[in-house]
């Protein structure tokens, strides 16, 4: 059940379950479909374990540029991944920024597998309190994610026909 403080983004992806993992907890294959076209992922780093790094810096046609660490808090492979920018790896307290990055938040994003190669997706951003939650509505959640899960569910498709 969701905390009024929570953003949350449910999709029924067109993919397999095991592909939409594997677009998520790669590296390389985060940085394709992680921004929300024009924008760009130029960095990413991603150590799938509790206390790991979780850190990508997005850029933009407008000299849009973010791109502290955040940690991993918990990984279920292929079913769940949740991280946090309130701390850095290794569980250390973060530096707050600007932009998206001037309040703490954690995202749970679970991952389920419904048959016929769809998967539910779910990703909630948890937040410390309301006024966080509302500057990160305004920012764009519901339609910066969405176009992102949409594109997560193509690139998903693409590994499904990529040569093995």
């Amino acid at each position: 059940m969701a905390h009024d403080h929570d953003l949350v983004l449910e999709r029924t992806l067109d993919a397999q379950v095991d592909l939409v993992w594997k677009a998520y907890s790669d590296p390389n294959h985060l940085k394709q479909w992680f921004a929300p076209r024009p924008y760009q992922i130029t960095e990413c780093e991603l150590d799938l374990k509790p206390g790991g790094i979780f850190r990508i810096r997005m850029v933009g046609p407008d000299g849009f540029d973010s791109g502290n660490a955040g940690c991993v808090l918990e990984v279920v492979e292929g079913e769940k991944l949740v991280w946090t920018s309130a701390l850095g790896p290794g569980y250390r307290p973060a530096e707050m920024g600007e932009g998206c990055e001037s309040f703490p938040m954690t995202a749970i994003v679970t991952f389920t597998d419904l048959g016929g190669g769809k998967t539910a997706y779910k990703a909630v951003a948890l937040h410390k309190d309301v006024a966080d939650r509302d500057r990160h509505e305004a920012m764009g959640f519901h339609d910066g994610w969405g176009t992102v899960a949409g594109q997560l569910e193509e690139f998903a498709r693409e590994l499904a026909s990529a040569p093995a």
